[in-house]
Parts: structure tokens; C-alpha cells; sequence
């Protein structure tokens, strides 16, 4: 399974994808804004972790954004529970060298549609973003997703308290605004 996209390429991360995780994910301004969760520094046992966790989702909701068949990035899905179960929460991260190329929209407005496609109750799909990371900001905004509120003291992360966006778009949003969507083969 994997997503063509005009910039880049959705698949699933395997055994070898490693190396360039590692290469691009050990780097303190891509873990900047991303939840504690994602280790700094970020090792090769880091790498094995997470592929030997990701490995037993099927459908995948975490996938590689590559580009020569090379993982430059990540980006994922955390779905909802209880009455919440048809929304998920999106993240994503990419290696520094790859930002401003307009290839994190890409991805996400892909994912995006490879999302709402593969998971058949999915109605909403969300993210949270620091109101002080205007590309990230950006990313959303060029992916179709709108922004639903402000949240004020929000989350904390190197033990500053922060405020974020809430952006999100639905499925019947998503199918409107399906040309701005990748093929999936």
C-alpha cells in the first residue's frame, strides 16, 4: 500500500526505514513542537521501537513520507474513543532539510484522503498547532483544514505553557474539496 502524491510518498514504515529516521528525527528543532512523546535524542532504539509498534496496525494509521523511497518524515493518526470514535487527531513531523518545499501540505492532504478512505466511520480529522509555529500554521491551512478555535494555556512542553489552534476538516469538507487530494495505488 502506498499514496503517490505530486511531492512525495505515503507508504508504511519497514525494516531498513531506520537509518533515515533516525537521520532526520535526532534534530531538536524538528522535535520543537511536536509532543513529548517523540524522543530527543532520537535514537536507533527509538527507530526499532517505533516500527515494531507500528507493524501491528493494519490498516496502517501511522505512515512514512519518503521521497526516493527514503523516509524523510512521519505522519500519523491518533483516532478517538467512546463517543469520540469518529474523529482522530493528525500529527505530523519532517527532517528539517525538506521544510518550506511545500511538501508536509502534500503529505498531509494526502494522508488526509488516504484517511477518510480507509477508515469508513472517520468524520472529523484534527489537529492541534502552536499559535507560534506559523509553518505548521500553514501546513493546515494549504491542507483544507480550518481553524475551530483558539485554545488559551493549552499544552506545556520544555516547561513553558503555550496556547495552540485547533484546526480540523470533515469528511463531507474533504470529499467538496477532494481535488486537492493524491491518488492512492
Amino acid at each position: 500500500m502506498q499514496v503517490t502524491l505530486d511531492l512525495c510518498m505515503l507508504r508504511p514504515c519497514r525494516d531498513g526505514d531506520q537509518p533515515h529516521i533516525v537521520r532526520h528525527a535526532n534534530n531538536p528543532a524538528v522535535a520543537r513542537y511536536l509532543r513529548d512523546l517523540f524522543p530527543q535524542p532520537y535514537t536507533l532504539k527509538d527507530a526499532n521501537d517505533w516500527l515494531a509498534r507500528v507493524a501491528r496496525q493494519s490498516p496502517p494509521l501511522n505512515l512514512a513520507i519518503t521521497i526516493d523511497d527514503r523516509v524523510i518524515g512521519g505522519i500519523g493518526l491518533s483516532p478517538g474513543f467512546d463517543i469520540h470514535r469518529i474523529s482522530a487527531e493528525v500529527g505530523y513531523w519532517l527532517g528539517e532539510e525538506y521544510w518550506g518545499r511545500g511538501i508536509a501540505a502534500c503529505a498531509l492532504r494526502g494522508f488526509t484522503h488516504y484517511a477518510f478512505a480507509t477508515f469508513p466511520d472517520l468524520n472529523r480529522i484534527f489537529a492541534y498547532v502552536d499559535e507560534v509555529h506559523p509553518p505548521s500554521i500553514r501546513v493546515l491551512e494549504k491542507a483544507a483544514y480550518r481553524r475551530e478555535g483558539h485554545l488559551l494555556g493549552a499544552s506545556i512542553k520544555h516547561g513553558q505553557i503555550r496556547n495552540q489552534f485547533l484546526y480540523a476538516v470533515t469528511r463531507a469538507e474533504a470529499i467538496r474539496g477532494s481535488g486537492v487530494f493524491g491518488r492512492e495505488s
